[in-house]
Order: structure tokens, then sequence, then C-alpha cells
């Protein structure tokens, strides 16, 4: 029997969520997406959580994405593509609507599935040892509408093009400049830079980190601001009701650090 294909551990508000199956450079299949699926959920439930770092295991990888060896069953037509595609979609969607930051930390292979979930996470930080690309059309297989929107939204139209048309496989640097990671730092550095960022993150407002996140994703959603709905209006005043605007606005005069509740 496999082993857990995810190693999940919290500390000081803090998740870890490993991918671990080094041996396959760490790629998810689909009874692995399901899994995912539920532990993100249930880390999303989670009072005690501030922010997650999903990461590879073994050194060489983050993710090398889907098993291709699970196709032959799971992804062998369209039809039985689509059960696969809610599986995939679902984990990647609840990645995404996470209430708290969440950062990929990223070192060796980041391709294919494992590119498009680290571009459902809010942040990514990558070692310059780091490989990026979606090389599906060396497979004859496509991305979907949610995965195509959050690579136009991460490098735009044009590097969206050059990444899926060309199949190509790029560096950390590349990807750095065209917008797909936020910061490349050395495999050395990569631990300490990752954690320095978390532990400053766990100590903001919780509720200032969900709700940014909604006010970001309704921006991105619909650019021109039109047609808001009341809850959306008045969603960037909301906070200057809550226990943790006060505890903040006291803890700046009184020069303290501020211990956020989320409430």
């Amino acid at each position: 029997m496999e082993h857990n294909p995810f190693d999940i551990k919290i500390k000081d508000r803090i998740a870890t969520v490993i991918f671990n199956r080094p041996e396959k450079h760490n790629a998810i299949n689909y009874e692995g997406w399901l899994k995912l699926l539920e532990e993100v959920k249930t880390l999303s439930q989670n009072k005690n959580v501030r922010a997650v770092v999903f990461s590879g295991s073994g050194g060489k990888s983050f993710s090398a994405g889907a098993d291709i060896k699970d196709f032959e069953e799971n992804r062998k037509d369209s039809h039985t593509a689509m059960t696969y595609s809610e599986a995939f979609d679902g984990a990647l969607d609840a990645i995404e609507s996470m209430p708290f930051p969440t950062i990929s930390k990223i070192n060796g292979i980041c391709v294919g599935g494992g590119c498009e979930l680290a571009m459902a996470t809010d942040i990514r930080i990558a070692s310059n040892e780091s490989q990026f690309g979606i090389p599906v059309a060396k497979l004859g297989i496509l991305i979907g509408y949610r995965e195509m929107k959050r690579l136009i939204n991460l490098v735009g139209s044009g590097n969206a093009s050059y990444i899926l048309l060309s199949g190509r496989i790029f560096g950390a640097s590349e990807a750095l400049q065209m917008g797909l990671v936020n910061q490349v730092v050395s495999e050395k550095e990569l631990d300490t830079v990752v954690s320095d960022l978390v532990s400053e993150i766990v100590h903001l407002a919780p509720l200032s980190q969900e709700r940014h996140k909604k006010i970001l994703s309704t921006t991105i959603k619909n650019p021109s601001l039109t047609n808001l709905t009341k809850e959306e209006a008045f969603l960037p005043f909301s906070n200057f009701d809550s226990d943790d605007f006060k505890e903040g606005q006291l803890a700046f005069v009184k020069h303290q650090t501020p211990d956020f509740k989320g409430h």
C-alpha cells in the first residue's frame, strides 16, 4: 500500500503541506487530488491556522503535476477526463479559496499540474534551481479554463501563449521575469526566506488577510467594479467594526505588538 501522498503539520499557526511522493517527483494521481481537496477543506476550517506553505519532499521537485501512469484508468477519454478534472479543479479552487495566505515554496521541478497548483496559491517563492513549464501539448492535451485564467492573471496573455505554445521548460529567472513567481533565492536560502515571510504573515490581522483575498478576487473577476453587491461594496469598510481594528489601533498607539483574534 502506498504511503500518504501528503505530509501535513501545524506549528505556531503555520500549516505545511508537503507533497510526499519523491520517487515520482511528487506527482499527484486522481486519488491524490481528491485527498488534497479533503485536506485543504479541513485546513480552511481550522481557526488555529494563519498561513499555509506548500512544498515538495525529496529536494528535487515541488511537483511534476498529474501522474501520467494514472491516465490509462482515469484520463483515458473525454468522459473520464471530465471526472478527473472535477477532482483536480476542486483541489485547486479550494487552495485558491483558503481564507488565509498560501505560499508555494518551490525547489526543483514545478511543471504541468504542479505549476498550475502553485498558481492557485497567493505567493510563489522559488529557488534558482527550479524549473517551470506547462508542456501539455507534448501529451496532446489541454489545460482548463480555470488554469488558463490563473496563468493569464499572473503572466499576461503573451507569456501564457509562449508557455503553452512552446511547451518549453524554463528556469526560475525567466519565471520571475514573466511574473510566474514572486521571488527567486538560492537553494540554500529558500527555507529561511519562506520561514521569515510566513513568520511575519501570521502576526497580521487574519480578518484583513481573508477580506483582502475576497476584494482581490472580486476585482479580478469584475475589473470595472460595476454592479457590486451591497456586501461587496461594504467589504472594504467592514474591518472598522471589528475587534481586530480596535486591537491594532490600540497596539499602534502604545507601540505594542497586537494580538489579533480574527473577529
